[in-house]
């Protein structure tokens, strides 16, 4: 899950699909209703900022989501996976950096991100 109206968060998303050599990897925004629904499901703030990765029923929030996705990346960006090894308090607080300032940074949209037809079904809530 990810925040829809942030526009980094959309631009990542972009990038996940490009890169996820699976294809297996599907998304929903934390705004739509089955994101607000996983989020209580998983015991979740509703006012939850940031990216949300659950797999085999668990869920994973800031660096330990972006580290479980780039384990579905191909090549040179599976090397990024050497930074799980630091505390989560270490690249918690680097993620932290991103969330906070994401909307001054890269601006906020009015509303969430429309896929294209080529990758609606990669998507959960449309």
């Amino acid at each position: 899950m990810f925040d829809g109206v942030c526009n980094f968060c959309a631009t990542s998303v972009q990038f996940i699909i490009r890169h996820d050599k699976t294809n297996s990897l599907k998304f929903a925004s934390l705004q739509s209703a089955l994101g607000q629904e996983l989020l209580t499901k998983y015991n979740m703030s509703k006012d939850l900022e940031g990216v949300v990765f659950i797999e085999n029923n668990k869920a994973y929030f800031k660096s330990a989501a972006a580290f479980k996705i780039v384990r579905y990346f191909g090549g040179f960006w599976r090397i990024l996976n050497v930074f799980s090894v630091l505390p989560l308090s270490v690249t918690d607080f680097g993620y932290d950096i991103i969330a906070k300032n994401r909307y001054r940074w890269f601006g906020k949209k009015d509303s969430c991100m429309i896929p294209s037809p080529e990758i609606r079904s990669r998507f959960l809530d449309v």
